[in-house]
């Protein structure tokens, strides 16, 4: 029997650790880190962290083989799915202004092993698309050339590789292009955004070149039913390339990366993620509309589509210009994920999660040179080797596996009350008096703030129900409105505890119904009837969830920025993500579950024992206050002591709202 109580309390444990919160710094402005950033340089690196290969290859390539014409409607839908995540993540960047990105973002609101395996994969998503952007720059250049380059890697250096996943040859002017990136990163934040600037404004204004000379080299036909009509493929052929254009937006979070550097972030972190956002998706669409107005769709080449199509008209000048205006583009995105990725390292670190040695900081450039260095070689390494689809297939489960855990934890962090302040002593002062107890005419503080002495019993309940109506309810507790019909239901937990278990039911229910529409009707061939009742089952747990959680209080912070209509805005972004993931193929998640493997191995064999929450916890006796919800809807703060061997010891209890009577009055 004490066994298993031991072994029981061991579990315990085990899953407190796993799942403590990371504890924010009083003045979250501090920072070892460098405040030089404004509203325009990180609207710029927003830009260019979502307008590179995207624009230049991604749209031919959709264009050709998925939609036709009506690409221009496929990123038109990408853009307002990817604008839900991109909400979520300008509130977290404009609340919570340090570096890391999701990984802080969930570490802050969920916990401690879900904020590595989060930040886990946002390493290898910022590795991958830095290589994948590195080879895409280097094959269009290539393919401009007439693949010279290529044939003269196969026949002087190596000869073509059939290996699965691997490339048909070592891509050297990749890898060195990241080399000599990452080595101008190093400099420190202040280099690298004047390259962003540089090769942003070039990018841009070639941007509007092509739409000016485009539209005036535009021929209607292109679009008629001559060639197919606007939409030859139809709106199963839209959908798919809404779910590939997705992917060409998803840059933006460099900006939340970037908040720790960032001179305003409770200003400049949404404004940027939203006029970047907004530029993005204008210069597809427009982009996208004049590529297939220049040349009909089905003819376009889907390596170097866009300089292409000025080529075959005629204009050589111009699509030289087309192609200077491309690695100006791509290399800003290179230099986002280059800048990115040693900063989420660098979080990591810096909490006691990852190796220390990638924490230090320069002291006169004052940026993460050892994450810079050693991950920006890995990175050249990945782009030398592996092929390009094979990367960019990987990428997009760790983007949206992000995306949905950002989204899970504004719901989660909306609802949570306020983490209490910790207290390090309960006694009280050497010549304090001790406080008289109550009598039996309580006093009431009424909302005008007079104080009256009620006698009878009846006075006594007829101002607790008036306080119940009037009163604005705590943080995470039901709202009062609610309380005479599911008080008894879900009066009794704790504020926030209700919405966490509806996060979870929302995801789980978000998966399910995912499930059932990708693969109902074909892997499983489901009956009709069955495949109804899981759909109207899983579409009614997560509606309920919503519902749930929307009777709740919320915090309102009107100092910084909030996404609007929460947990619809949230809920909306969850599920989109859930069902591009479920689209991704088997062997995507076997690399996945990998990937995953691996991390929790790091994370059991040094995190979990180098962690600096762990260690604060650890420290001498610690003082936590929990919380009691009152009928009333009043708190009454308990501080216990936190023993060394786990023990907690209770004190008085303390109410910090004024006095507060139990129902019918009695003596709490």
């Amino acid at each position: 029997m004490a066994s298993c109580q031991r072994g029981c309390t061991s579990a315990v444990r085990l899953c407190q650790k796993l799942n403590r919160l990371k504890t924010l710094e009083e003045d979250m402005m501090a920072t070892s880190l460098k405040r030089c950033l404004n509203t325009l340089d990180l609207t710029l690196m927003g830009v260019g962290g979502m307008v590179g290969s995207g624009l230049y290859v991604l749209t031919g390539t959709v264009a050709r083989n998925m939609v036709g014409p009506a690409v221009i409607v496929s990123f038109i839908f990408a853009g307002l799915a990817c604008l839900l995540s991109a909400l979520c993540y300008a509130e977290f960047g404009a609340r919570i202004p340090k570096t890391g990105s999701a990984y802080m973002f969930t570490y802050v609101s969920v916990g401690e092993v879900w904020a590595f395996l989060i930040g886990w994969n946002v390493i290898l998503e910022n590795m991958i698309g830095g290589a994948a952007t590195a080879r895409a720059w280097s094959g269009y250049l290539d393919s401009v050339f007439n693949h010279a380059i290529q044939n003269f890697t196969e026949s002087h250096i190596m000869r073509p590789w059939n290996v699965p996943f691997l490339a048909h040859y070592p891509d050297l002017l990749a890898a060195g292009i990241l080399i000599v990136a990452s080595f101008f990163i190093s400099f420190g934040v202040q280099v690298s955004s004047y390259l962003n600037h540089i090769f942003s404004a070039i990018s841009m204004c070639v941007i509007v070149f092509i739409m000016v000379f485009g539209f005036i080299l535009a021929e209607p036909v292109n679009w008629s039913e001559k060639e197919g009509g606007f939409a030859p493929f139809g709106m199963s052929g839209i959908l798919a390339g809404s779910a590939t254009c997705f992917y060409a937006f998803v840059g933006f979070d460099v900006i939340a990366s970037s908040s720790e550097e960032a001179k305003n972030p409770q200003k400049a972190v949404p404004i940027a993620t939203a006029v970047s956002l907004g530029l993005a998706a204008v210069a597809y669409i427009l982009v996208s509309a004049v590529l297939t107005l220049i040349v009909p769709w089905n003819t376009l080449d889907p390596d170097s589509a866009l300089s292409d199509a000025f080529f075959r008209r005629g204009y050589s000048w111009a699509g030289i210009i087309v192609v200077i205006g491309s690695i100006c583009a791509m290399n800003t995105v290179l230099l986002c994920n280059l800048y990115s990725l040693p900063r989420i390292v660098y979080a990591m670190a810096e909490d006691g999660l990852f190796f220390s040695f990638f924490a230090r900081v320069n002291p006169v450039t004052k940026v993460p040179v050892n994450a810079i260095l050693v991950f920006g070689f890995i990175m050249s390494i990945i782009a030398l080797i592996f092929d390009l689809q094979a990367l960019v297939q990987f990428l997009s489960i760790g983007t949206l596996l992000a995306y949905t855990f950002v989204a899970a934890s504004i719901i989660v962090l909306r609802f949570q009350p306020e983490k209490a302040t910790i207290k390090n002593s309960t006694s009280p002062p050497a010549n304090a008096e001790p406080s008289p107890a109550p009598s039996e005419s309580q006093t009431f503080k009424e909302d005008s703030g007079e104080l009256k002495q009620y006698e009878s019993f009846s006075d006594k309940l007829q101002l607790v129900e008036r306080t119940k109506a009037k009163e604005t309810r705590a943080v995470g507790q039901l709202k009062a409105r609610w309380e005479p019909y599911l008080g008894r239901l879900l009066g009794d937990f704790e504020p926030g505890e209700v919405v966490a278990f509806c996060v979870l039911l929302l995801l789980i229910s978000a998966v399910s119904l995912c499930a059932v529409l990708i693969f109902g009707n074909g892997p499983l061939e489901l009956p009709l009837w069955s495949f109804s009742i899981l759909i109207v089952i899983f579409s009614l747990a997560f509606v309920t969830s919503l519902a749930l959680i929307w009777l709740y209080e919320p915090q309102k912070n009107t100092k910084t920025f909030q996404v609007p209509l929460v947990p619809l805005t949230p809920g909306a972004s969850i599920l989109v993500n859930v069902f591009l993931m479920m689209k991704l193929s088997a062997m995507t998640w076997i690399r996945f579950a990998v990937w995953i493997g691996v991390g929790i191995v790091v994370y059991f064999g040094y995190g979990i024992w180098h962690s600096k929450e762990g260690k604060r916890e650890l420290q001498s006796p610690d003082m936590a206050a929990r919380y009691v919800v009152l009928p009333s809807g009043s708190l009454v703060e308990t501080v216990q002591s936190v023993q060394p061997d786990g023990q907690v010891e209770p004190s008085a209890p303390h109410i910090n709202t004024g006095f507060t009577a139990d129902k019918f009055g009695e003596k709490r």
